[in-house]
């Protein structure tokens, strides 16, 4: 870290300053909220914490703020171009999985607060620092970006929040006591209770609505027209997690697909879950199974897509560092291999172009009934015969036939970063990839 303005513009500097001051509020309510129940000790570690923020505001309003290193920009940069271009979604991913694990693994440190609020601490001041580079800067304020800014940090509250309310009920439980809400189970009327909440939360919602579009202005562009196609072209934002499947299905698949079996997949949960316990109140140990397959659903396989799609998927669709200016000439060398080629060519040395479709894509459809329909009898006599004995064979088909299709996105995503496989059954003659 060194001072001085660098490329900061003044307006940027202020800005910064006025992102401290604000981290600087935070902190100074949460040290006031520790110092009014009587816990000294963390008010001042919050209180250091608001001067460590107050100095960024000031040294920023003086124009002299901290900026983030050039040596740690260049090697994110080059760290992420290794592998042909492929080390950054490679270790994009394998952070997040990683990441995800240890959230479940250690919950129970993760989720307390001082450990919850020092994470925020930390990201707050790495945002600060990471927002002095001038291509992190101009795609992270892009009017819509912003939204994704946002939905990082809502959904790491409300992650935190659900895992700390299990974590205290499942500790209440091992002594014997009833979880939280049964402590709270008084009953209130619709009216006037639920309504005034209802009506407070909507004229909050919409104060919020109508500052966003004042400040924010809309990102509208040019008329739509075949003649120019913006460069990336992206959906969008939640729909930018379909996009990036196309980096490794085809779009009948992809688009179409996956997206039925998602919605298949919540409709069919009522019907296929059949353990009653943890109904009506927050809990991991009752539920793990259940809690981790839609955790890791929709964080890793959804949200961190999304994350993906908008801050690091840049023109052509390359992948671009956090730090690394979105280069439209970037070109990155991609040999897309099928299976069929894999087997025939690469191992028996026969060229796929003297084979008829049906004989060419026999590994193909030997992997994919194999997937399909022979990997579910085994999973049902092995690991996951407890679930078959208490499902029975038609709820335990049906859950195993959902798993296999989210699992199909990390399975083809290392797949194309191994081996660049593209397609496991390639029939072009009609049209049919997988």
């Amino acid at each position: 870290m060194h001072h001085g303005s660098g490329d900061l513009s003044s307006s940027v500097q202020f800005g910064l300053a006025i992102f401290y001051l604000c981290a600087v509020v935070l902190n100074v309510g949460y040290a006031a909220y520790h110092f009014w129940t009587k816990n000294a000790k963390e008010g001042v570690i919050w209180s250091i914490v608001a001067a460590v923020f107050l100095v960024h505001a000031f040294l920023y309003l003086g124009g002299a703020g901290p900026v983030l290193p050039r040596g740690f920009r260049d090697t994110t940069t080059w760290l992420m171009g290794l592998y042909g271009g492929q080390a950054g979604p490679i270790l994009y991913t394998l952070l997040s999985v990683v990441a995800f694990l240890a959230l479940i693994q250690f919950r129970k440190f993760l989720t307390l607060p001082f450990v919850a609020w020092s994470i925020l601490n930390l990201s707050l001041l790495f945002a600060g620092w990471s927002m002095t580079d001038a291509s992190f800067r101009d795609i992270v304020t892009k009017a819509d970006n912003v939204p994704i800014v946002m939905l990082i940090y809502s959904v790491g509250f409300a992650t935190w929040l659900g895992l700390r309310q299990a974590v205290i009920n499942d500790d209440r439980l091992d002594r014997g006591e009833p979880p939280l809400e049964k402590l709270e189970d008084e009953k209130v009327l619709v009216w006037p209770d639920l309504v005034y909440t209802e009506l407070i939360a909507m004229i909050i919602c919409t104060a919020v609505l109508v500052v966003w579009a004042i400040v924010l202005k809309a990102p509208l562009e040019q008329p739509a027209t075949s003649a120019k196609a913006p460069n990336p072209s992206k959906a969008p934002w939640y729909f930018l997690g379909l996009q990036e499947m196309l980096v490794y299905f085809d779009p009948w698949m992809a688009g179409i697909v996956l997206p039925l079996m998602i919605i298949n997949g919540l409709v069919a949960i009522p019907y296929i879950d059949f353990n009653q316990k943890g109904n009506g109140y927050f809990t991991f140990k009752q539920r793990p199974f259940a809690i981790i397959t839609f955790m890791f659903g929709f964080l890793v396989l959804w949200v961190v897509l999304i994350v993906l799609g908008t801050f690091l998927r840049g023109p052509n669709w390359n992948f671009f560092g956090p730090y690394e200016y979105w280069d439209p000439h970037k070109v990155l060398p991609l040999n897309n291999v099928n299976l069929s080629d894999l087997f025939w060519l690469n191992m028996l040395g026969i060229n796929t172009q003297n084979l008829s479709w049906y004989v060419r894509e026999i590994p193909g459809f030997i992997v994919v009934i194999g997937y399909l329909f022979v990997l579910p009898p085994v999973l049902a006599r092995t690991v996951m015969r407890p679930f078959f004995i208490k499902m029975g064979f038609a709820r335990f088909m049906m859950l195993v036939t959902l798993l296999q299709f989210m699992a199909a996105l990390p399975i083809k995503m290392i797949l194309r970063w191994a081996f660049n496989l593209k397609y496991i059954v390639y029939i072009p003659e009609y049209f049919f990839n997988i």
